[in-house]
């Protein structure tokens, strides 16, 4: 049986543990070749992030397992928000406990927040091409892909899908 998972808001103290687990999540997917790339640097700046944006933990015994970074159209972590829509990105969790509940836990605590914001009517993300296991969990929570506005990272020729939730 697995213990419950609590999502909350990160704190200074977690920062250290969501910046190994952003980087060692997305090294094991095989997104990035190591943890000096730029743009794993900049994920990595917890404390940076967390003046910018809206970081959540999901915490199982004592233990933080993953983070979600949140924005609405305008911040500065907001990539595809409209003006309805919360986006969340950077949905990581520890490798050593993926598929354990912690993904779906923080989809599913994202979109009852969603619901309580006004003028948000949707919850929308950008995952991944390549990552079939994020499309599964985004996929039986309801989101929806929106093929027009997938995009591509600057400078590269790495495509980004999008996916849209309706609240």
């Amino acid at each position: 049986m697995h213990q419950q998972i609590t999502i909350r808001p990160a704190v200074a103290s977690d920062y250290d543990a969501v910046a190994r687990i952003t980087r060692d999540s997305y090294l094991a997917a095989g997104y990035f070749e190591d943890a000096a790339h730029p743009y794993m640097v900049k994920v990595q700046d917890v404390a940076q992030r967390a003046a910018q944006a809206v970081i959540w933990v999901a915490e199982r015994g004592g233990t933080v397992v993953g983070s979600v970074t949140l924005a609405v159209a305008g911040e500065p972590y907001a990539d595809i928000a409209l003006d309805d829509e919360l986006e969340f990105r950077m949905l990581v969790v520890d490798p050593a406990v993926q598929r354990s509940g912690a993904g779906r836990a923080m989809v599913e605590a994202i979109i009852g927040h969603a619901r309580t914001l006004p003028g948000i009517n949707a919850v929308a993300l950008t995952t991944g091409q390549t990552w079939e296991s994020a499309h599964g969990l985004y996929r039986t929570t309801g989101f929806r892909r929106v093929p027009d506005r997938d995009w591509f990272v600057p400078g590269t020729d790495i495509k980004l899908l999008v996916y849209r939730r309706d609240l």
